[in-house]
């Protein structure tokens, strides 16, 4: 076939190189730029500065990139801990296919839907979290479970059942089965899934946006908000503030999944 072909592939190398270059290189490009200008009124930036930088690292700004990390970690790991629990309490039981659409359900509706349910549901006793950090937590953890969820039930299916079979044969109760066995098997999983909820959480806006306090503003609303208002040079350099500090986490997190893969 002539796709591989060496001018075959050189064709297709290209292709790949130019839609990559457009559509994904290309507006990171332009939003790094953005961050280090100090104006932009021809096809490149002028008068490059520090300043807007400088900006997304104190005050309000520095406190929204707190309260992001925080948002991921609480909502993402506990994203995990439901997710891990939902997929190993349906694995192999007939409700599987009810559970499976249950958790994915949440990103299966627009975000906004999802946080316009959580203003209303807990706007009123006798659970009143609107006003409170809590509200964002929830709306992290109930749009990240579902893939939480789904890279824990993949690895269900990849693992050796004998193994849990044989430790309880072997008189063990199921607790340490659990914990010794079945927990370790799939801590590569785990890991994953925790790297991805905690990357997806720490972007997330649209629900965010609808429930969010004043006093627990994340850095996407904060972006959003400042490109409301025309200030676009420093939402460009909190977007690179907000994406240097999710490649360390996912970096971070990754390194400790490659530790639970050797063990």
């Amino acid at each position: 076939m002539l796709v591989w072909t060496r001018t075959g592939k050189a064709i297709v190398w290209t292709a790949f190189a130019v839609v990559f270059g457009l559509l994904v290189l290309l507006p990171f490009l332009v939003v790094i730029a953005a961050a280090f200008a100090g104006s932009w009124n021809g096809v490149l930036p002028s008068d490059p500065t520090g300043e807007h930088l400088r900006q997304a690292l104190s005050g309000d700004e520095l406190a929204s990139l707190s309260v992001s990390l925080q948002t991921a970690f609480m909502g993402g790991l506990l994203a995990v801990v439901f997710g891990t629990w939902g997929a190993m309490a349906a694995h192999g039981s007939r409700f599987a296919r009810a559970a499976d659409a249950m958790h994915h359900l949440p990103i299966a509706v627009p975000s906004v839907v999802v946080g316009l349910g959580l203003l209303v549901a807990f706007s009123r006793q006798p659970v009143l979290l609107n006003g409170t950090k809590w509200i964002v937590v929830i709306a992290h953890l109930v749009l990240m479970v579902a893939f939480s969820y789904g890279t824990v039930a993949a690895a269900l299916q990849r693992v050796d059942p004998s193994y849990a079979e044989v430790a309880a044969s072997l008189g063990a109760s199921p607790a340490r089965v659990l914990w010794r066995v079945r927990l370790p098997m799939l801590l590569p999983a785990i890991s994953s899934a925790a790297g991805l909820s905690v990357a997806l959480s720490m972007g997330e806006v649209g629900a965010t946006i609808m429930v969010y306090p004043a006093s627990w503003r994340t850095l996407p609303v904060s972006i959003f908000a400042l490109t409301d208002r025309g200030q676009a040079f420093v939402a460009a350099a909190e977007a690179v503030v907000l994406l240097a500090t999710t490649v360390v986490l996912v970096l971070i997190l990754d390194r400790l999944r490659g530790r639970a893969v050797e063990r």
